[in-house]
């Protein structure tokens, strides 16, 4: 049987290209709201980040988030998400 390729895609704040499920997704939809997106699944420009604290706040610094979107990224989406990153990682 054939082998099935693995989907990769680079973190926005480490910039290390991992293995698609280990990431979690960043979306930003048509009316401009930024939410975390765990299925992969909902419409809008993506960009990915691993899931933790450390490489949102790179992605901060490094202004990566703003690069994949080609738009400015409000401090307040920022807050957010590192608010819904840290709940999932104590759930």
């Amino acid at each position: 049987m054939k082998q099935r390729k693995v989907p990769l895609r680079k973190c926005t704040g480490c910039q290390e290209m991992k293995n698609k499920k280990e990431l979690i997704r960043i979306v930003r939809n048509d009316e401009g709201e930024f939410s975390l997106d765990r299925t992969g699944k909902k419409p809008g420009r993506g960009a990915y980040i691993c899931p933790n604290g450390e490489c949102l706040a790179k992605a901060q610094k490094s202004k990566g988030l703003e690069r994949s979107f080609k738009a400015p990224v409000p401090k307040e989406v920022y807050e957010q998400l590192l608010n819904e990153l840290e709940e999932e990682e104590n759930a």
